[in-house]
């Protein structure tokens, strides 16, 4: 089988990991940098050795299939320009900023017969494919997600940048969308909600927590599930899961899982592959996107109401003071 004819649009950071992987796979070909500022295109191009273009349009019958890894805002203009051209797209995570954008791109690749796959990385970590396998009855999450302050992905809250990985993976593993949610947040260093806690309830009576936050003086990836006689704790990072077990006899059971250490961003985009050669659904499709975009969304104007109360109350406490 001949390779897939490969661009990638958006020439910044996560645009050049997937060039760089690209470049590495016998199945596909660099075809094209794609960036509307023509220096990082002509940058990228050169750095990965292929062609450059500042528009999808100059395309045209020269690529099989494209990553979109422009700005979140960007991505269902972008997505549907593709798919309306015959190629199958992979967007970055979020896969938009709203949800009738989202359904753009869902509906474009349901009309044109195009794969769509979302950038949800984690999904591909293999400490997280080996926790799907032994979830059986989760019950309760609790999740943290902290990075270093960087000046990328500002144009969204950290919820859409960081949280949204990890409310996929519980939505993937709970199978069902939360009927209730309870959410802080606050901005710090950008305009945009920078720490996150989050409460999610189901209808099974499972419960998750997650904070996540983008101004943490450490990197932190970590999730402890509860179910049914477990306590299984994956670390993202490290790719390690480890299992305490209640067994029969009432004594405790250590068990670390042997986990085979892969790139996430390799497994993904191999995953894509598979899928545009075999017209499969996606592991991600972008009906799941849209899924974990809307709790998302949820948890935002969940923010949004507790920042309200939090101010009115600053504003009484301040009256009633004389402050």
């Amino acid at each position: 089988m001949s390779k897939i004819r490969m661009a990638v649009v958006g020439a910044g950071q996560f645009g050049r990991r997937h060039m760089r992987v690209i470049r590495e796979c016998e199945r596909a070909e660099l075809v094209a940098a794609v960036d509307t500022n023509e220096a990082n295109a002509e940058q990228a191009a050169a750095e990965f050795g292929c062609s450059h273009a500042t528009s999808v349009a100059e395309l045209a019958g020269k690529i099989d299939a494209a990553i979109v890894a422009v700005p979140t805002t960007a991505h269902a203009e972008v997505g549907c320009a593709l798919m309306e051209a015959g190629v199958d797209v992979l967007v970055e995570k979020p896969i938009a900023p709203d949800l009738a954008s989202a359904q753009r791109l869902v509906d474009a690749a349901a009309k044109h017969g195009r794969i769509l796959q979302a950038g949800h990385l984690e999904r591909f970590n293999p400490a997280i494919t080996a926790l799907a396998a032994i979830s059986k009855l989760p019950l309760f999450f609790e999740i943290h997600r902290l990075s270093v302050f960087t000046p990328r992905s500002l144009d969204v809250d950290v919820v859409l940048d960081l949280m949204i990985h990890d409310l996929d993976i519980v939505l993937a593993l709970v199978g069902q969308a939360p009927t209730e949610i309870q959410a802080a947040g606050i901005s710090i260093l950008s305009r945009k909600v920078d720490i996150a806690n989050v409460r999610l309830a189901f209808a099974n009576g499972c419960i998750a927590n997650l904070t996540a936050s983008r101004v943490s003086t450490e990197r932190v990836r970590k999730l402890r599930l509860f179910q049914p006689r477990e306590y299984i704790s994956v670390d993202y990072t490290r790719q390690e899961i480890h299992v305490l077990k209640v067994g029969e006899d009432h004594q405790i059971h250590f068990q670390p899982l042997t986990v085979e250490t892969k790139e996430p961003l390799r497994l993904e985009l191999e995953s894509f592959f598979d899928s545009v050669e075999t017209r499969t659904r996606p592991r991600v499709a972008g009906e799941d996107a849209m899924r974990a975009l809307e709790v998302a969304l949820g948890i935002l104007g969940k923010i949004e109401e507790h920042t309200r109360l939090v101010a009115q109350t600053v504003a009484a406490y301040r009256a009633s003071h004389g402050a």
